[in-house]
């Protein structure tokens, strides 16, 4: 029994000890050091992205953060009292009754209360005219959209006392969430057939007339903004803007539209800071997610693009304009069937600067220009040569493999004659055509930086060093 006793002793010291070095172990492995310019740290990499993905503790944080992420809690198990159901207002929700002074009204009286939560109840299809949900308005408010949301069918059924450059308005607000397990339809193809539209003129043309069509969903100066589990969809043009805005949480949405419908950005930003896009599904006829001047600090983590024009930035600095646009980081995303991939894009004549951009963990497949940096982007043939340029630096290329479509090569960094793109970190670069064997070489003009690992295809039109011009750069160009 002694014996006995002494090896017990002994298995348990073991164990302990053993599982004490496996803690450690584990613990050691997931240490990350955050990178070096943002504004917040990183979370570790996860894994490739799935779209029932939980999104990392990541700044800007849910402000209402949700007990029970997916599906959100229906506002009817609340005990707050304070659920403005839009049917009560008399709201018919019949996909052809007008609805919209129902939603105004059940607006403001939510608007009035804290933690108000105006629902659109599932089963009903609400068709509303242009409509700005203004504030200011007691914290906690709640647009719960459970079921259809649709504007009229078309230009000619559009009031004309509305405008046609928006539909749904979130103006001056102050911590706000969209979210539901609803559909905002955005009836766009009589918008799209326009004749005035890209090649829906005689001979695929594209006549001249009026050409407004809306956007489906607009914030305008506002702040901590949520917009969480809903579908959106076939917008007349852009489906998502958010102008002026910090604080932007979007998570688990799902953006669609014909691959050939005009003008159709899933979602834009325009002098916007602090956004996190995660876990959503883009597809569209336009950008996947474009990203304007004035915006900065923006982290889109675990999106699915395709088919789309891919992630742009720009263009920037149209008619001498200044750009500034700094702190991108995309990451752990998918980009399939796309016309572009990773893109930044700005005018010739414009001035202020793209830096500190991190694209790492993409997978592309199919895709057009993979990898591109344009500035001399012009929209006609009437653009003339300019000398000064909004100046692109710091920007990092790592783990991006997949396929592209051979009709152009996959890296293509095409940068200003008189102000270079510099300190272009490529690391773990792989792409392969997607039909046939052969390889394309990128193209560089003016573009410097550095190989950490071996490209395919192997990019050596990457200037080393620096241009001696370089010295002169203020570190910001102007921003």
């Amino acid at each position: 029994m002694r014996g006995l006793g002494g090896i017990l002793v002994v298995y348990i010291i073991s164990t302990v000890l053993f599982g004490h070095f496996t803690y450690v172990a584990r613990g050691r492995y997931h240490y990350h050091k955050s990178r070096r310019g943002l504004s917040h740290p990183l979370p570790p990499p996860p894994p490739p992205p799935l779209e029932s993905a939980n999104p990392p503790d990541q700044v800007p944080s849910d402000p209402y953060p949700n007990p029970n992420p997916s599906p959100d809690p229906a506002p009817g198990d609340s005990d707050s009292g304070c659920i403005f159901d839009v049917t009560s207002y008399g709201a018919v929700g019949d996909g052809s009754c007008d609805d919209t002074a129902a939603f105004r009204d059940a607006w403001k009286a939510a608007c009035a209360v804290e933690s108000g939560i105006v629902l659109a109840p599932e089963g009903g299809v609400f068709k509303i005219t242009s409509t700005i949900f203004s504030g200011p308005c007691q914290p906690g408010l709640v647009f719960q959209l459970d079921g259809v949301l649709m504007p009229p069918d078309g230009p000619e059924e559009w009031p004309e006392k509305d405008s046609k450059q928006q539909w749904l308005v979130f103006y001056r607000l102050e911590g706000i969430t969209f979210a539901g397990k609803g559909t905002v339809e955005g009836n766009g193809q009589k918008w799209w057939d326009l004749p005035c539209k890209p090649h829906r003129g005689p001979n695929g043309s594209s006549s001249s007339g009026p050409c407004e069509s809306p956007t489906m969903i607009r914030f305008f100066m506002s702040n901590n903004i949520v917009v969480r589990g809903l579908r959106i969809q076939n917008s007349p043009q852009f489906h998502m803007k958010f102008d002026g805005c910090e604080g932007v949480l979007i998570n688990e949405i799902q953006i669609s539209s014909p691959k050939l419908s005009p003008n159709t950005d899933g979602i834009h930003l325009g002098n916007t800071r602090s956004v996190a896009i995660y876990n959503s599904v883009v597809s569209n006829g336009d950008d996947c997610i474009s990203i304007g001047t004035g915006c900065s600090d923006v982290d889109i983590h675990g999106v699915t693009c395709g088919p789309s024009h891919g992630i742009s930035i720009g263009s920037l600095g149209v008619h001498n304009s200044q750009a500034c646009v700094s702190n991108i980081t995309v990451r752990n995303t998918a980009i399939r069937d796309s016309d572009n991939g990773l893109r930044v894009k700005t005018w010739q004549g414009g001035t202020g600067s793209v830096s500190n951009l991190l694209f790492e963990n993409i997978q592309m497949e199919n895709v057009l220009n993979c990898i591109i940096v344009d500035q001399y982007y012009c929209s006609s043939k009437e653009c003339r040569n300019e000398t000064s340029a909004v100046r692109v630096f710091d920007v990092e290329y790592r783990n991006i493999k997949g396929t592209y479509d051979v009709r152009s090569p996959p890296i293509h960094f095409a940068c200003s004659d008189t102000v270079a793109c510099t300190n272009i970190t490529m690391s773990e670069v792989e792409l392969l055509p997607e039909e046939g064997e052969l390889v394309d070489d990128p193209f560089c003009w003016n573009a410097y930086g550095k190989q950490e690992t071996l490209t395919i295809p192997p990019i050596d039109c990457l200037l080393d060093g620096s241009p001696v011009v370089e010295e002169v750069y203020d570190s910001n160009y102007g921003c």
